[in-house]
């Protein structure tokens, strides 16, 4: 896959005004609010880096409305200066006369944060970049600025205002994270080292099983391990028609895939579950409870750590079981130590396992830790990502 964008390489930054729209949405504390992981915001420091002679504002947004972790940007800001231990300033702002005036005092080496752009109402809605780029979000903004940079990978599927919007009215490039996230998925769609090993896991089947359809039938992928709820959907499939059904079109699909790669495909020979707060494994064919299934067993473990070791290329997404209590985080914990070990190309996507990866220190041995779960699983699956089609049209326009 040939992407046609500019990116930092192709501008002048120097002196300039410069708009960087990052992704830093965290998880936060839901009593205390306080960010729990910080691996989003460290990411963009090497573009905010790169570009530290321009008067920078950076434009991000944290949840959406309704949730409990809707918040201001004010934490983040104070995040971004420990790293960067410069002058980062926030603004409890987006389009009012603070901002800009904010914007206006900038010089050059400044860094100043907007506040979470969704607290803008049309920012939380999607639209061809043509549409967006009308809303007032980009017009009262865009007049301040020389350039776009585009560094939001984990939101690229998405198509909102400042993430498509600023591309129709001036040149966006890609950031070195964004290059970076395409860069690697790349190496695994384009002719991947082999054998190709994906492990699946996580809890929305709808999104894996697009996933599994596509690296299965172009070739990607020599075998599939799965784990997490995906395997409940897929032990549903293989056990016929007269297997409980949570969503029968999903079961359905996931027959199917059976039917046509079934021998690429390998489901866990057991589980752990919970018994009265104890793990408890058995062998996976004598379940008769799946509500109680929270990890894969250690025999299924081994197996699947052996194959990702032995892999040219590895890939996961998703946890496999349970890892937020105790006794059921060892298989996800151990499959990340495996894609650390592994001999060949490895990356591990989704905020979970890239959290997890930072806690457990093996982050710098994975070949890649991606910031984007759904931008992941929507490129892995064939999908054009929004953020990408834009910059690819503003080449065109400015370019």
């Amino acid at each position: 896959m040939v992407f046609k964008f500019l990116t930092l390489d192709d501008v002048e930054t120097e002196g300039k005004t410069v708009f960087l729209r990052v992704d830093i949405n965290t998880p936060l504390d839901p009593s205390s609010k306080r960010i729990l992981d910080a691996s989003r915001i460290k990411a963009t420091v090497k573009t905010i880096r790169e570009l530290s002679g321009s008067r920078l504002v950076l434009g991000a947004h944290q949840s959406r409305p309704g949730k409990y972790d809707f918040t201001s940007l004010e934490l983040h800001s104070r995040v971004l200066q420990m790293y960067l231990n410069g002058n980062v300033r926030f603004v409890d702002d987006i389009l009012g006369e603070k901002a800009m005036s904010a914007i206006d005092s900038l010089e050059s080496g400044d860094v100043l944060v907007l506040n979470n752009l969704r607290m803008v109402p049309e920012e939380n809605v999607q639209g061809p970049p043509e549409e967006v780029a009308a809303t007032p979000l980009v017009k009262g903004l865009a007049p301040k600025f020389d350039l776009a940079v585009n560094d939001a990978f984990a939101t690229s599927h998405r198509s909102q205002p400042s993430l498509v919007g600023f591309g129709e009215v001036m040149p966006m490039v890609a950031g070195r994270l964004m290059e970076a996230e395409l860069s690697a998925l790349n190496r695994v769609l384009d002719d991947p080292a082999r054998p190709c090993v994906f492990v699946l896991g996580g809890a929305k089947v709808e999104d894996r099983i697009p996933v599994m359809r596509r690296v299965l039938r172009d070739g990607i992928a020599d075998r599939v391990l799965i784990g997490g709820l995906i395997r409940d959907t897929f032990q549903a499939a293989a056990d016929g028609p007269m297997a409980p059904q949570r969503d029968g079109v999903l079961v359905e699909e996931a027959r199917e895939l059976l039917d046509l790669y079934g021998d690429r495909i390998e489901m866990p020979v057991d589980v752990a579950l919970d018994v009265k707060g104890e793990r408890v494994e058995i062998a996976a064919n004598r379940v008769t409870d799946e509500t109680n299934i929270y990890d894969i067993g250690l025999n299924t473990l081994a197996r699947y750590c052996d194959q990702i070791r032995r892999a040219g290329t590895a890939v996961a997404e998703g946890p496999l079981g349970m890892f937020e209590r105790r006794r059921f985080d060892t298989g996800t914990k151990e499959i990340l130590r495996a894609m650390a070990e592994c001999k060949g190309f490895s990356i591990v996507g989704g905020g979970h396992l890239g959290g997890m990866a930072s806690i457990l220190d093996v982050e710098s041995r994975i070949g890649h830790v991606s910031t984007g779960g759904g931008a992941m699983l929507s490129l892995l699956a064939g999908e054009r990502l929004p953020v990408v089609e834009a910059l690819e049209r503003s080449r065109e326009k400015f370019g």
